[in-house]
């Protein structure tokens, strides 16, 4: 869980560009933003659990692919709602965000542990 989370900072805070944030949240133009944030993730994920877990490689692939669920779900709230950081639910929806990403690497972690 650690590991997962380390990976979560690291790519959702330090390695993620304005270009990302601002782009994967459009109504148009996202994809590409979306899928260079959600690629770091995957690169870091991959990076981190082959140190340290090898045969669970695949989880960094899972780890993306709901990344990339959770993240699209947000934008498009995020541009049907015209939610800036002025709105009222502007950081409910951030916190819901990252409660799921946070989830989603304690379910992960279960899963590793559970199978190790």
């Amino acid at each position: 869980m650690l590991l997962l989370t380390f990976k979560h900072i690291i790519a959702d805070f330090v390695l993620q560009t304005g270009w990302m944030a601002h782009g994967k949240d459009q109504r148009k133009g996202w994809a590409l933003p979306l899928l260079a944030h959600c690629l770091v993730h995957l690169a870091v994920a991959m990076v981190l659990i082959v140190a340290v877990a090898p045969r669970f490689w695949f989880v960094a692939l899972i780890d993306f692919a709901i990344h990339i669920v959770i993240d699209r779900i947000k934008g498009i709230c995020s541009y049907s709602f015209r939610m800036t950081p002025e709105h009222p639910w502007f950081w409910t929806l951030i916190g819901v965000d990252q409660a799921l990403h946070h989830l989603t690497g304690f379910f992960l972690s279960i899963f590793m542990a559970a199978n190790a």
